[in-house]
């Protein structure tokens, strides 16, 4: 167990066998552990939110496998499409170590996501409303895909030096995986469990539109939060400057980092 803690503070740390310059086939096998270890408990963290009435453990168990099965799935189901890109745009002899970083992407959603677990299991406690869990782990998932562009761009980084060209071919690939990803999630609930319905690998009826169901939540959340338009007004206000602050924020960020590039490589 020592070693798998280590493990994981090697990986987001860059260093051990998770160096930039480290060999493949170490590197590759510890990734593919985390992907699973991590995924299959906040996996199970999200059936807890139905899977610990009786009769319906065996929630936990469906929940845990579908975390790993669908960042897999969907990394599965656009990698050909990124390769075609990839080719198209001249950077083929790059895409084993593209892949590499791809691969390292996955594990390390699933590594931010079982530390989140604790905040989520907190969640579930309290609040009851099945529809506010369900965006609560999108969320989450949110939160870690965000994180997880650290190690992205660690390891991206000598292939935007090599060729700018990677930086545009990186956002094609978050727009295509997201995308992919949220359909994804739809066709594989139910992941958190309905109390009110029966247990189930696969829901009945899965194939649908994710983007209109998912609307609909949020709509539904914000008219139980601020059910008068004066209340919408004062919720807006703030969450409107706060998205002004993280962009401007961002942008600092970015601002300094090229600066700093610049007076690296005059």
């Amino acid at each position: 167990m020592g070693t798998f803690f280590q493990a994981i503070d090697d990986f987001l740390r860059g260093r051990g066998v998770f160096a930039v310059d480290a060999p493949l086939l170490g590197r590759l096998r510890w990734l593919l552990v985390l992907l699973f270890a991590c995924g299959l408990f906040y996996g199970a963290v999200m059936g807890s939110f139905s899977g610990l009435a009786p009769g319906r453990w065996h929630q936990l168990a469906y929940s845990g496998v579908k975390v790993p099965l669908l960042l897999l799935a969907t990394f599965l189901l656009c990698l050909p499409s990124f390769f075609v890109i990839n080719t198209i745009a001249g950077l083929r002899d790059d895409f084993g170590q593209v892949l590499r970083v791809l691969v390292a992407t996955q594990s390390c959603v699933t590594v931010v996501l079982a530390g989140l677990g604790p905040i989520t299991a907190f969640w579930y406690v309290t609040c009851s409303d099945y529809g506010l869990a369900i965006l609560f782990n999108m969320v989450m998932f949110g939160v870690a895909s965000g994180t997880a562009q650290i190690v992205v761009r660690r390891y991206y980084r000598p292939l935007i030096r090599r060729d700018r060209r990677h930086r545009h071919l990186l956002w094609a690939w978050f727009v295509l995986y997201a995308f992919v990803g949220v359909q994804m999630g739809w066709v594989l609930r139910p992941f958190i469990g309905s109390p009110h319905g029966p247990v189930a690998f696969f829901r009945s009826g899965a194939w649908g539109n994710a983007y209109v169901v998912v609307g609909g939540l949020v709509l539904k959340a914000v008219q139980r939060l601020a059910p008068s338009p004066k209340a919408a007004f004062l919720w807006a206000v703030p969450l409107v400057w706060l998205a002004i602050l993280i962009v401007s924020l961002c942008r600092s960020f970015a601002l300094r980092r090229r600066r700093n590039g610049s007076a690296l490589n005059p």
